[in-house]
C-alpha cells in the first residue's frame, strides 16, 4: 500500500538535474563527473512528495508538538468556574517552578554604587550587584526629583541590542518617558548584553567572533545538566525585585515590569514567578507556540524552556497565573512574533480576569507596525502603570534628551569579565556539570546495576520510541559497479517523513551487513575508492541512510546557528531529541537488515557527531552487534566543560542527560560486543587529554564482564586511514 502511494506520486524533475548538467558541458566544469554521480545517488530529489525532504525533522517535531497543543486547548476549553481556573492556577505555578528550578539560596546581593549622575529632574545611580556569588548585574536607578513619599517603582527589562543592554536610545527613551511622569526605574543587563558580555574580547570591543548567537550558545550547556538561560535571565529578574525592596525610595506594594522583544520574554516569565509584581506589560514576544511554530519558529534559548509543552504549558499560561493582577499585553500587527497567536492568547487569558470579576485589569493593545515600539503601545503602557500603580498624570510620549553611554557605565572598563572577573552561565553551570559528573562517577561503582539504569534513563530523557509499525522499503533504482551493486531505496521513518538509503551488496557476499553513518550524507563515502566500498569489497553488505537532518534529509535552511538551534529548541519543548528520534530510526533500519535474506549479523559504524544516535540505539538494540565509533567526541561532559565548544555537536545532544547518565556509560554497557572508539575528541572538537577519563569509564565497564579484548580504542586519530583498524574490527 505504501509503496503503490509513493510511486504514484513519482515525478522526475527534469531541470533539477539536466539544466546543471547542460551548462556544465557547456563550461567545462572540473566537477562535472563528481556531481553527476552524485546526483546518481540521490534517492528522493526527484521526487515532488518529498521536495521539502530537508526541512522534514521541523515539520515531525511540530506535528508533535500541535498535538500536544491540542490536548491543552481541550484542558483549557473544559474550565468553566472560577475555582477550576484556580486548580490550574496552581498547577502552572508548580509546573513552571517544577521546569524552571530549583533556584538557587537568596545570598547577598553586595550592591555596589559605582557613580550617580544628575539631570534635570532626575538623578542615575550606576548599581552593580551579585545575583548569585561573583555573578555580577550592571544596572542603573533612576529617581525622579522631589520624591515627597514612597514611589512607585518599574523594573525594565532590555530585548537584544548588541553590547548596548538598557542603554539602547529606544530602551531608554522609554525608561526617561517613566521617570519624567514619576516612576522610579530599575534598569538592569541581561545575561549576555551591556556590560555583561560572556564572550568579549577586548581586542575587537564585541563578543567572539565564534559565538553568533550568545544566549543560545550557553543555553545549550544549561540544557544539557537540567538546567536553562531562563532560571538565569528568571533569577537576575527575581534579585532585582529584591534589590528594590531595600531602597526607602520604593513603594514595595507598587512595582510594575516591562520590556520589549527579549525584555518581554523575561517580564512575561519573571512576573509570572513572582508575585511581588504588581503590574506587568510584556511587548512584542507574547504569542502561543502554535502559530510560533508555523511561523519563526522557537528562538533564542532563553526562551525555551525544557519539556514545557510536553506539560502542559503554552504563552497564555504566563499571563494566567497572575490573573487577578493587572497585565497589559503589547502588540504589533507585523510583529516576527504572530498577531494572530497573540489575538489567541489574549482571548483565552480574559476567560480568567473575567471569572475573577476584573475583566478591566486585563488588555490586549495593538498597533499597525513590526517588530518595534510605537507611540501609540508606549502611551498605552504609560497609562496602564499610572493607573495600576496609583501615580496619575500626562500619558502623553515625549522626545527626551538620553543618556550617553558612558554616563551609564557601571564597571571601569565597560564589562564585568574585564573589571570584576564576573562568573558567566559557563562557569556556573559547568559547576553544575562537575557536582553531576560527581554523581555519576559513584552510580558507575555500582555494577551490573548501572548498566540498567543508564538504558532507562537514556530512554526516557532521549524521548526515544521503539518501533511499532512497519512498513515495505521503496526501491528507486539500481546501478552496477564492479564487484558489487548499488541500490537506492526509502522506507517510512518513525513519522510521515522518508530515510532515503543506499544499499550496497557485494557478489561474494558473507552474511554480515553494515549500518553506515556518516553526518555528510548517505554519499559522503560512497563513491569508487570510499570508505564504504572498503567494508563492500570485504564482503560486506551496507546501509548507508540519510538520517534526519543529514543529506538528503538535511539542514533545509540557511546555515547559522540560529536555524540550526530552532529544531534542536523544537526538540526540547516536546521532550524529544534529535539523537532519540535518530535512534529509532537506527533500530528500524537495522531490524530491516535483520530481516533481509542471508543477513545473519548486523554491525553500526558513526562517525563523529552521528556516534551518540548509533549508541544510544545500540544500548536499545542488541540485534547491533559490532559498533564503531569514528572520530566521536568523548562525552557530554565534555560539551558542557568547554567554554568554546563545537556546535556541529548540538543535534545530538540529549537535554538533562548529565543528570543521570553520559556516553560513556552507554558505552561501557555494550560489553561484552565487540566496540571500537578511534580518533575521539573533546567536546571543542579537536584532541582533548581529559577524554581518558571517558575511556576509562567505557574500559571499566568492560572488563567488568571480562571483555576487554572485546574493546578496541585508539585514542588518536590514525595517520593514514582508518582501514587497519576496521581490518581489526571486522576481524
Amino acid at each position: 500500500m505504501i509503496q503503490q502511494r509513493f510511486v504514484k506520486n513519482c515525478h522526475l524533475t527534469y531541470s533539477k538535474y539536466f539544466i546543471p548538467f547542460f551548462f556544465g558541458l557547456l563550461m567545462g566544469s572540473p566537477d562535472l563527473k563528481a556531481q553527476k554521480v552524485q546526483a546518481e545517488l540521490d534517492v528522493i530529489k526527484s521526487w515532488i512528495r518529498f521536495s521539502d525532504a530537508p526541512n522534514a525533522l521541523y515539520h515531525h517535531l511540530a506535528g508533535q508538538a500541535f498535538e500536544l497543543l491540542d490536548k491543552r486547548t481541550n484542558t483549557i476549553a473544559a474550565i468553566h468556574s472560577l475555582p477550576d481556573w484556580k486548580k490550574r492556577q496552581e498547577f502552572v505555578r508548580k509546573t513552571l517552578l517544577d521546569i524552571v528550578g530549583p533556584f538557587p539560596a537568596k545570598t547577598p546581593l553586595n550592591p555596589r554604587v559605582t557613580g550617580i549622575i544628575v539631570k534635570e529632574g532626575y538623578k542615575v545611580e550606576n548599581i552593580i550587584y551579585e545575583s548569585r556569588p561573583g555573578f555580577y548585574v550592571t544596572s542603573s536607578l533612576f529617581i525622579p526629583d522631589a520624591l515627597k513619599e514612597k514611589a512607585p517603582a518599574v523594573i525594565y527589562c532590555s530585548g537584544h541590542s548588541d553590547l548596548a543592554g538598557y542603554r539602547y536610545p529606544a530602551y531608554q527613551h522609554v525608561i526617561l518617558n517613566l521617570v519624567k511622569k514619576g516612576f522610579i526605574v530599575f534598569a538592569y543587563d541581561p545575561v549576555g548584553q551591556g556590560e555583561r558580555a560572556e564572550y568579549y574580547d577586548p581586542g575587537t570591543g564585541k563578543s567572539d567572533a565564534l559565538i553568533s548567537e550568545t544566549h543560545s550558545y550557553s543555553g545549550v550547556q544549561a540544557f544539557i545538566t537540567g538546567s536553562s538561560q531562563a532560571q538565569y535571565v528568571i533569577w537576575d529578574g527575581i534579585r532585582a525585585v529584591d534589590y528594590l525592596l531595600t531602597r526607602k525610595e520604593v513603594d514595595p506594594e507598587r512595582i510594575g515590569m516591562t520590556g520589549r522583544s527579549g525584555g518581554g520574554t523575561q517580564t512575561a516569565y519573571i512576573a509570572a514567578m513572582d508575585n511581588r509584581i504588581k503590574v506587568a506589560a510584556p511587548e512584542n514576544y507574547i504569542t502561543n507556540f502554535t502559530r510560533l511554530i508555523e511561523t519563526a519558529g522557537p528562538q533564542d534559548a532563553e526562551q525555551n524552556m525544557l519539556n514545557v509543552i510536553a506539560r502542559g504549558i503554552d504563552m497564555a499560561d504566563y499571563l494566567e497565573v497572575r490573573a487577578p493582577r493587572p497585565t497589559l499585553m503589547i502588540t504589533t500587527t507585523r510583529d516576527m512574533f504572530s498577531i494572530q497567536g497573540a489575538i489567541e492568547t489574549a482571548k483565552e487569558a480574559a476567560r480568567i480576569y473575567k471569572a475573577y470579576g476584573r475583566a478591566d485589569q486585563f488588555r490586549m493593545i495593538t498597533d499597525d507596525s513590526v517588530h518595534a515600539s510605537t507611540q501609540k503601545n508606549r502611551e498605552a503602557m504609560y497609562a496602564f502603570f499610572q493607573k495600576y500603580l496609583d501615580n496619575p498624570g500626562d500619558s502623553a510620549d515625549k522626545e527626551l534628551t538620553i543618556l550617553t553611554p558612558e554616563e551609564l557605565r557601571v564597571t571601569e572598563r565597560g564589562q564585568v569579565s574585564a573589571s570584576l572577573n564576573s562568573e558567566t552561565v559557563f562557569s556556573l553551570n559547568r559547576k553544575e556539570a562537575e557536582v553531576l559528573e560527581n554523581k555519576l562517577q559513584i552510580a558507575r561503582k555500582n555494577l551490573p546495576g548501572n548498566f540498567v539504569s543508564t538504558v532507562k534513563a537514556a530512554q526516557k530523557l532521549s524521548g526515544y520510541k521503539a518501533p511499532v509499525k512497519w512498513n515495505e522499503p521503496v526501491f528507486t533504482g539500481r546501478f552496477q559497479k564492479e564487484d558489487y551493486v548499488i541500490e537506492k531505496y526509502f522506507i517510512k521513518g518513525e513519522g510521515d517523513y522518508p530515510v532515503p538509503y543506499l544499499l550496497m551488496k557485494p557478489d561474494h557476499p558473507n552474511h554480515k551487513a553494515l549500518l553506515y553513518l556518516n553526518p555528510l550524507g548517505k554519499s559522503a563515502e560512497a563513491l569508487s575508492g570510499g570508505e564504504i566500498e572498503w567494508f563492500v569489497k570485504n564482503g560486506i553488505t551496507v546501509l548507508a541512510p540519510d538520517l534526519l537532518g543529514t543529506g538528503e534529509m538535511g539542514q533545509g535552511e540557511a546555515s547559522s546557528i540560529r536555524v540550526y538551534l530552532r529544531k534542536w529548541f523544537a526538540a526540547t519543548l516536546i521532550g524529544r531529541s534529535i539523537t532519540g528520534i535518530q535512534a529509532g530510526d537506527i533500530v528500524r533500519l537495522v531490524t530491516l537488515l535483520k530481516s533481509s535474506n542471508g543477513i545473519d549479523e548486523v554491525y553500526g559504524l558513526a562517525r563523529k557527531e552521528l556516534a551518540p544516535a548509533l549508541l544510544h540505539a545500540a544500548a536499545f538494540d542488541q540485534a547491533i552487534t559490532r559498533i564503531a565509533l569514528v572520530e566521536p567526541y568523548a562525552s557530554y561532559r565534555s560539551v558542557a566543560m568547554n567554554r568554546l565548544y563545537d556546535p556541529a555537536f548540538i543535534h545530538s545532544l540529549v537535554p538533562a542527560a548529565l543528570e543521570a547518565y553520559d556516553l560513556p556509560d552507554l558505552a561501557a554497557g555494550l560489553a561484552p560486543r565487540k566496540l571500537m572508539i578511534a580518533g575521539i575528541t573533546g567536546g571543542a572538537g579537536k584532541s582533548d587529554p581529559d577524554s581518558k577519563k571517558d575511556l576509562q569509564v567505557v574500559s571499566a565497564g568492560y572488563h567488568y564482564r571480562k571483555a576487554d579484548e572485546a574493546l578496541i580504542i585508539q585514542s588518536e586519530k590514525p595517520s593514514g586511514e582508518f582501514t587497519d583498524l576496521y581490518k581489526a574490527w571486522i576481524k
